[in-house]
């Protein structure tokens, strides 16, 4: 009868919780008794809001682990948790308001609250000063939003939410707008809300006087976000074990079969786990769903201009307009006279500024505009009293506008700048050549004669177009390779000189950018070669049109356009003789993307030597925390005991000296053995004697 006195159901609310869920019909007395308990310290509580209370908050947590279980008494109950934190969340203790929280967000996981409402509460109580707080229902609200689009976009709660948070970015409290920005990145980040309205509420956040809103808004667009991606990753490992773990688990006990299936089993689960956990990776860039990035990129400037931010925030506003412009292709005339106020080579982040320049320019900008960047790039970096470091960064960055820009490139300028091919210093001299490189192949003319190289159909087809002109095609250039194949029969061109381009295509191009091509030997090849090269270009231009308008082409066929292009680079002009077969080629349109790199202005084609204090801080940077001349052993788990033998190691040789462990390590020679084994004879004859 003792033992019955344990289940006093009344005051112990965990075993009354299980048993409700069980059976909950057989207990509805006990249930009814603690919720009039419950209404009852809810008075209690609203005569002081601010004052703790255990008995409350357990109850609290009580009936939202049972609401499921009585919906027809709890159907009030949500809604008088939501309005007790909306009316008292400044005042209320900090435990209790946590409880109620808890609770509000255990009966949504159960289905009992309408979504919108709720989150749009717990965006109300960001404005908290709790920080455990905000972390929990940061969560909750990602989590959420995340589950209710899980199986198909729910359009009308997402419309709903954003533009409740369009509001919450105007708040005036900088804790919440926080919360609320980074709430949004991440449900884009995580391919949820990835639509325009999404990306066009986060533009708001660029024009914040908070420069912590502003930061978060910058590198949202600016795909910035690498080190808060590792934190995250970090941050989700610690949470559950990871294989270090397992490994000392599983190992450090008998070695035996089981151990070890159960070892590679556990590990399959974590592998599985973790590939899970990692959200889905969303590859279209925000910018491009920018609805009106002339305007938006006009009130950055004027941010700019005016702003008093540190010079890193500058930077940054700096980097998210020239990407606008050239992705776009804006006219923001105002800017370019701005960048040219710090293309200094004294000053910081220079390599960087440059950068901003070649990706603000494109081909749409007025060459003049343009020009005057070039010369000042010209003037300030490529000139003998700079180091050699300084005129290759300049020289790649004049090459990289001139490439987005051609027409800003004036005759002179370029003349001047290839009389640094034959440099003493190799990186001065690598980069004026590749700067001749790309004028061969865009306009070999302004190139002095001797500069031009040898001439071949791609270069005398190049032209550099006036401003505003535009060269569009009504069929595909090279299609008329297709019709002579056909024509042709048994003169494919798939034959060994094709097959031999194809195959250098296919492994050279994703690695680099060069390409060898070799001329087929083959007498149909070459038949069928000099046939294109005979033809006039006006039929040249009938026979492709006809191709590219009468079907549809197959990839196949793109690759034989492409490589009768390519084959161009070889071909020699006509009326020169051909001298070498292969050439190399340099592909510069399909290296050059929407964002250029740092490495294309930093690129140096030689490491310069570094001097003594340098390679001195080098090699003592790799000693830190290493200690001399003593050998660092790892343990697979450092909290394993040491062995005796391990600790006779650390032991005092005068301490050891007399033990027999460090006298028996000399080796007894045969005749000592003999006498050993005679007196052990000896003695064990006397002991049977006896």
């Amino acid at each position: 009868m003792a033992g019955r006195n344990n289940n006093k159901l009344p005051v112990n609310l965990p075993q009354l919780q299980n048993l409700i869920k069980r059976d909950p019909p057989s207990y509805t007395e006990e249930f009814l008794q603690q919720y009039r308990h419950y209404q009852s310290n809810v008075e209690i509580f609203k005569l002081q809001p601010a004052k703790p209370s255990k008995d409350l908050a357990e109850l609290v947590m009580f009936l939202a682990q049972v609401g499921h279980c009585y919906p027809e008494y709890l159907a009030d109950f949500p809604q008088q948790l939501k309005e007790l934190l909306s009316y008292n969340h400044t005042v209320l203790d900090a435990d209790l308001r946590l409880t109620f929280c808890k609770a509000l967000i255990l009966l949504r996981n159960k289905n009992l609250i309408n979504p919108t409402s709720l989150l749009e509460l717990f965006f109300e109580l960001l404005r908290c000063h709790d920080k455990f707080l905000r972390k929990t229902l940061y969560t909750h609200i990602v989590t959420d939003i995340k589950n209710i689009n899980a199986k198909h976009k729910n359009n009308k709660l997402n419309t709903t939410l954003q533009n409740f948070m369009y509001t919450m970015l105007q708040d005036s409290n900088p804790t919440a707008a926080k919360i609320s920005l980074d709430v949004m990145i991440e449900l884009y980040r995580r391919n949820i809300w990835n639509d325009a309205k999404t990306v066009n509420v986060i533009t708001t956040a660029c024009f914040s006087k908070v420069t912590k809103i502003l930061v978060a808004g910058l590198k949202f667009f600016l795909g910035k976000d690498e080190d808060e991606k590792r934190d995250s990753d970090s941050e989700s490992e610690d949470d559950g074990p990871t294989a270090r773990d397992l490994m000392v688990r599983y190992s450090t006990g008998r070695k035996t079969s089981k151990n070890k299936k159960k070892l590679e089993k556990a590990m399959q689960v974590l592998k599985k786990h973790k590939k899970k956990r990692k959200p889905e990776v969303f590859n279209f860039s925000a910018i491009h769903l920018i609805h009106d990035p002339q305007d938006f990129s006009e009130k950055l400037l004027k941010q700019l201009e005016t702003s008093k931010e540190r010079f890193e925030v500058k930077m940054m506003l700096m980097d998210l307009i020239s990407r606008l412009v050239g992705i776009h292709e804006l006219f923001l005339f105002n800017y370019y006279p701005f960048l040219q106020r710090f293309l200094q080579p004294h000053q910081r982040e220079v390599t960087k500024i440059l950068l901003f320049a070649a990706q603000s320019s494109h081909q749409l900008v007025p060459p003049e505009i343009v020009q005057s960047v070039l010369m000042t790039i010209a003037n300030n970096f490529v000139t003998e009293k700079n180091s050699a470091e300084v005129m290759t960064v300049g020289i790649n960055a004049i090459k990289e506008i001139s490439a987005r820009c051609p027409l800003a490139m004036a005759e002179d300028l370029l003349q001047d700048l290839a009389q640094y091919r034959s440099h003493k210093n190799k990186n001065v001299m690598m980069s004026a050549r590749t700067l001749i490189q790309l004028f061969r192949s865009l306009n070999p003319k302004m190139l002095q004669k001797k500069f031009r190289g040898k001439p071949t159909e791609a270069t005398s087809e190049a032209k550099i177009h006036e401003y505003g002109a535009l060269d569009a095609k009504d069929y595909i250039p090279g299609a008329e390779v297709l019709e002579l194949e056909n024509k042709g029969g048994d003169g494919d061109l798939e034959g060994d000189g094709w097959e031999t381009a194809s195959s250098a295509e296919e492994e050279d191009d994703e690695d680099g950018e060069w390409i060898d091509v070799h001329h087929s030997s083959d007498e149909e090849q070459q038949k069928l070669a000099e046939k294109i090269e005979g033809m006039p270009v006006e039929e040249r231009k009938a026979k492709a049109t006809a191709v590219s308008s009468s079907r549809f082409l197959t990839q196949e066929e793109f690759q034989k356009i492409r490589l009768a292009q390519l084959s161009k680079e070889l071909k020699s002009a006509p009326g020169k003789a051909a001298k070498r077969k292969n050439i190399e080629i340099e592909n510069e349109e399909e290296s050059r993307g929407e964002l250029l790199s740092l490495r294309d202005i930093e690129h140096l084609h030689k490491k310069p030597k570094s001097d003594k204090e340098t390679r001195l801080a080098t090699a003592m940077a790799g000693k830190t925390g290493r200690k001399e001349f003593v050998r660092k052993k790892s343990k697979l788990n450092p909290f394993a005991s040491s062995t005796n033998k391990e600790k006779k190691k650390q032991k005092n040789f005068m301490m050891m000296r007399y033990s027999n462990n460090i006298r028996s390590k000399n080796k007894r020679s045969f005749r000592e053995k003999q006498l050993a084994l005679r007196e052990a004879l000896l003695k064990q004859r006397k002991r049977l004697v006896k």
